[in-house]
């Protein structure tokens, strides 16, 4: 082979490369990568870690799917899939009257339920409560924990803000509608409000079942039948007084990835999720 033939060859190769390369694209299967889909879920930061938890489980299985949580309280769930700014809200109490009327459209979806339970100070020697003493402390009228058996030291009322579903629901169910005191320190988080009880001996403060941790004492709430510590089985029994569900909203039945989402949450692995991270399966 002489020295002249060598381009001609290598041209000739670089053809038939490119013309192979050509004919494989034109006759790929078209499967590739599935299109991304992506809902967005606001609201109650009671039921927010459920949703975080059960969110990275499913994308765990659907590479396809993102889920975006966020928080902001019950209310902002509720208007935000109201409004059409989520797929999906989330709420730690029953819609309003007026958001009933706002949003006629909104499915509830039950995922789990939930004790409020009422946290103090570790050092806090405080045995028990009744509704009636820790409506009496939200009220203003009970000022000392030595009145409830506590330890000669101020109460500091910690609370939740307008905005939280759990605040609503204690509102209803603790305090009788009634006017909290003006002294209470009002927090947006079950986390603000644990974290500000770990802090402040004095504290009082309500959280969902889920964030009770070593770092508060959670204080048993004496009915007419015994005293009863907030836990998942006394929430199932009925036992336990101040308890609730927590639900995710929709804007008319669910379709898509906010169905099959909401799908996985109410399947037993869902559910074991759900009790995985404290709350009480429902399903």
């Amino acid at each position: 082979m002489n020295m002249r033939s060598k381009p001609f060859i290598a041209f000739t190769l670089a053809v038939v490369l490119l013309g192979t390369a050509f004919v494989c694209g034109c006759t790929d299967s078209g499967t590739g990568p599935a299109e991304t889909e992506t809902i967005s879920v606001t609201g109650s930061t009671t039921v927010l870690p459920l949703a975080q938890l059960t969110a990275e489980a499913y994308m765990d299985t659907h590479p396809e799917a993102d889920i975006q949580i966020s928080g902001g309280g019950s209310s902002v769930g509720v208007t935000a899939v109201g409004e059409g700014t989520a797929d999906i809200g989330m709420a730690s109490r029953d819609l309003k009257s007026e958001e009933v009327t706002n949003y006629p459209d909104l499915v509830q979806h039950v995922v789990a339920k939930d004790a409020i339970a009422i946290i103090v100070h570790p050092s806090n020697t405080v045995s028990d409560l009744t509704v009636d003493q820790i409506k009496s402390i939200y009220l203003g009228d009970i000022t000392n924990w030595q009145d409830v058996g506590g330890p000669d030291e101020t109460i500091v009322v910690v609370g939740r803000d307008s905005a939280s579903g759990t605040r609503e629901y204690f509102h209803e169910s603790v305090m009788d509608k009634e006017d909290f005191t003006t002294s209470q320190l009002e927090k947006n988080s079950n986390g603000a409000v644990r974290q500000t009880v770990a802090q402040t001996p004095g504290a009082i403060g309500y959280v969902g079942l889920g964030y009770i941790d070593a770092t508060v004492k959670a204080v048993p709430v004496k009915t007419g039948s015994g005293i009863v510590d907030a836990s998942v089985a006394t929430v199932i029994s009925g036992e336990y007084p101040i308890a609730r569900g927590l639900n995710m909203f929709t804007d008319g039945e669910a379709t898509g990835l906010a169905a099959d989402y909401l799908a996985f949450i109410m399947s037993p692995d869902g559910q074991a999720l759900v009790a995985e991270e404290g709350f009480v399966p429902v399903a």
